[in-house]
This record gives structure tokens, C-alpha cells and sequence, in this order.
């Protein structure tokens, strides 16, 4: 099996969903991945669209946002 280096329109939509609302509560990466019981480089890599990511995973960083998990999933959203 071969490891898909493709990256969707979703996951790049995501990952700057996720960094634009993780930049409008004034935390940093690490404390996002504190606060959603991540690590720091995973975070990373799903704001750089590396990761496709678990719903499990998107719940724990919309929860630690205060935000609904659709809202990152949403085009032109102001999480």
C-alpha cells in the first residue's frame, strides 16, 4: 500500500479554517494541542494540510475552539 500525498480542496479548507480560528482566540499551536489533548506537531500538520484527519480529532480541536465541527468545515466561515 502506498501512502496518498494528494491534497483535497476539504483538507486545505480545513486547515485554514483551523488556523484562522486557532489565530482569533490568540493561542498558539501548542496550546490548542494542550487544550485539545493532541501534540504540538500534529497540529502542525493538519494546519498545513498534511493530516487527514479522524472526526474524532476534529471534534477534540473544535471543542478546545469553542466552535461547532462543521464551522471548520465551512467555506468563507469566521470561526
Amino acid at each position: 500500500m502506498t501512502k496518498d500525498n494528494h491534497i483535497t480542496e476539504t483538507r486545505l479548507l480545513f486547515a485554514r479554517n483551523l488556523r484562522k480560528a486557532r489565530e482569533a482566540h490568540g493561542i498558539s499551536q501548542e496550546m490548542l494541542a494542550e487544550l485539545a489533548g493532541l501534540h504540538r506537531t500534529y497540529v502542525g500538520s493538519v494546519e498545513r494540510g498534511e493530516r487527514n484527519i479522524s472526526i474524532d480529532n476534529i471534534e477534540r480541536l473544535a471543542r478546545a475552539l469553542g466552535v461547532e465541527p462543521a464551522d471548520l468545515l465551512r467555506r468563507g466561515t469566521d470561526c
